[in-house]
């Protein structure tokens, strides 16, 4: 039973990764950069979560919407300011400014709101589902059917409307899809914001699940979405989804075992064999790369 707990437990923990994920995956799908302050987007969520709720005392729902706001407007800026001027630089200037950017939110918050946490229990969400002997949390059952939800829609608005199919263009070849007027800058705009909206909900479920608000809340959770993504195949929709929920479940699975000290390492060695087996991830596509 402890077993079944545990996959339980890692499908509500990987349904938080796939919502980072799937950031991380709509960015590097179309704009082809590795957005590393993604993660911390969603501190700055969780941080507005704690002013709505706690300070202000604003109903739950509000809370969440403006959670979901502002990293919206935290995304388009950081596009803006951070990565626009880099369009045309080396992928390692931006890999560097994407870090610079991540070390920049976490300092501002931390001056900001201080180093001690803050704590956000309004979230939880009590109660559980009884099937025979398991039990399902409510909040497990409420965080998986919102990150499949996610996923289709995401599918369905690439697949089926214009700005998709632009992000497709954009995808396959930025001045191919240039030169048939698509306005690329455009498009790499609204992949920020639905990333940056999608880290805003992330952060929901990250504190539904631990209320405990900090500078670098989005730290770990951020570089295991990354890894989440990379496993399922980073560019893919339903790769994020399957990567996240894979690396959920064997965290939870190995933090019930005498091994918990080594989660971490067993979860980036997962990527590594993956990675040799299958360098494009499980669902994703090799790419020719034009020389």
């Amino acid at each position: 039973m402890e077993f079944i707990s545990a996959i339980i437990s890692g499908l509500s923990m990987g349904g938080t990764y796939a919502m980072i994920a799937l950031g991380y995956t709509m960015v590097y799908g179309i704009a082809k950069m590795l957005n590393f302050a993604h993660g911390d987007v969603i501190m700055v969520g969780a941080y507005m979560l704690f002013v709505a709720i706690v300070s202000a005392k604003l109903p739950v729902w509000v809370g969440i919407m403006i959670a979901i706001l502002v990293c919206t407007i935290f995304g388009i800026v950081i596009e803006r300011l951070a990565y626009k001027p880099l369009r045309g630089a080396s992928p390692l200037a931006v890999l560097i400014t994407a870090i610079g950017v991540s070390f920049l939110l976490q300092a501002l918050a931390q001056i900001v709101f201080g180093s001690e946490q803050k704590n956000v229990s309004a979230l939880m969400i009590n109660g559980s589902l009884k099937l025979g002997e398991v039990s399902i949390d409510y909040s497990t059952l409420v965080t998986l059917a919102v990150a499949a939800v996610i996923m289709v829609a995401l599918t369905l608005f690439v697949k089926l409307t214009k700005v998709g199919r632009a992000m497709l263009a954009v995808s396959e070849d930025r001045d191919a899809a240039r030169l048939m007027g698509v306005d690329v800058n455009f498009v790499i705009m609204i992949t920020f914001i639905i990333g940056s909206a999608l880290a805003g909900v992330a952060g929901v479920f990250k504190l539904m699940k631990s209320p405990a608000v900090t500078p670098t809340l989005g730290a770990m959770p951020g570089i295991k979405a990354f890894t989440a993504a990379v496993i399922g195949g980073i560019g893919s929709i339903p790769g994020a989804m399957v990567g996240g929920v894979l690396l959920g479940i064997v965290e939870a699975i190995c933090l019930k075992t005498p091994i918990a000290a080594y989660t971490d390492a067993i979860e980036f060695a997962i990527l590594i064999i993956i990675l040799l087996v299958k360098p494009s991830g499980l669902l994703g596509k090799k790419r020719r790369e034009k020389v």
